[in-house]
């Protein structure tokens, strides 16, 4: 699918992360209205959109260790709290963009997505991908699912990438946060990696941090390594780490501007 982006709005970017149950309402229209401007200046630009959870889901999931797998009573009381608060920050999110114009729709991997021991493993992409070629913008987030050993499970949006990239083939995976890539000196943050290829993989494992706040899906490493595996599966796939809080950082990315850290393969042999 030619000129496909999928496009991560983190959760610290569209959450106060440390405030439960606090959605940054400013910042999602900003960003719904900076997409809007894009896709009218790249007509033939198609995206999926992810969001993480944030200040909503992680919480819960945090209380009730729900990524760890659903068994007990109490357990699954706590995966449908998860579901709950996700699926509040997730029609915030698509009001908010159906507001500024764009022809958004859901899909929720805990409505579509069965997992094995937190991987996507059954996906029945074909309505997905149908309103991809209707020109309709797929709205996935970080969720609760089935899963068929653990019972139950969480996956992040990188988790869902995961299983769309190879399947779909995207030109570019953005991941929009609140930092402004990875840091190469964490935590001093003098630094960044302007680019990561697979053969940094061990060099930066130890100067790359999780997550300051409350984040049951991996933080900064897992999103790095989530990258380092697709650029190396997919054929010309470049992936960047980027912040989306500065206005305009979200339609250059989608323009194709490279900022922040970009994630690529190996270069290919002369």
């Amino acid at each position: 699918m030619n000129h496909l982006i999928l496009l991560k709005l983190g959760g610290s970017l569209i959450t106060e992360k440390s405030k439960p149950h606090t959605a940054r309402l400013n910042t999602i229209h900003r960003i719904a209205y900076e997409i809007a401007a894009s896709l009218k200046h790249q007509p033939g630009l198609k995206l999926v959109i992810g969001h993480g959870s944030g200040s909503f889901g992680h919480v819960p999931a945090h209380l009730y260790h729900t990524r760890q797998g659903v068994t007990s009573r109490e357990q699954w009381r706590g995966y449908a709290e998860v579901w709950h608060e996700a699926r509040l920050l997730n029609q915030i999110v698509l009001e908010s963009f159906y507001s500024a114009g764009l022809p958004v729709i859901a899909f929720p991997p805990s409505a579509c997505a069965v997992t094995t021991r937190g991987i996507v493993t059954h996906w029945d992409l074909y309505g997905l991908q149908a309103a991809l070629q209707a020109n309709l913008i797929p709205v996935v987030n970080g969720d609760v699912v089935i899963d068929q050993e653990l019972g139950g499970t969480i996956v992040s949006t990188e988790d869902v990438f995961g299983y769309l990239a190879p399947e779909l083939k995207p030109e570019r995976i953005l991941l929009a946060g609140l930092e402004p890539g990875v840091w190469a000196d964490y935590p001093d943050c003098t630094r960044l990696h302007p680019i990561i290829t697979p053969a940094d993989r061990d060099q930066i494992s130890a100067g790359v941090s999780g997550s300051a706040t409350v984040d049951v899906t991996g933080g900064m490493l897992d999103k790095v390594n989530h990258l380092l595996e697709l650029v190396q599966q997919i054929a010309h796939l470049e992936g960047m780490i980027f912040s989306g809080e500065g206005e305009g950082q979200i339609g250059q990315a989608l323009s194709g501007a490279s900022f922040g850290t970009v994630i690529r393969g190996m270069p290919e042999k002369e």
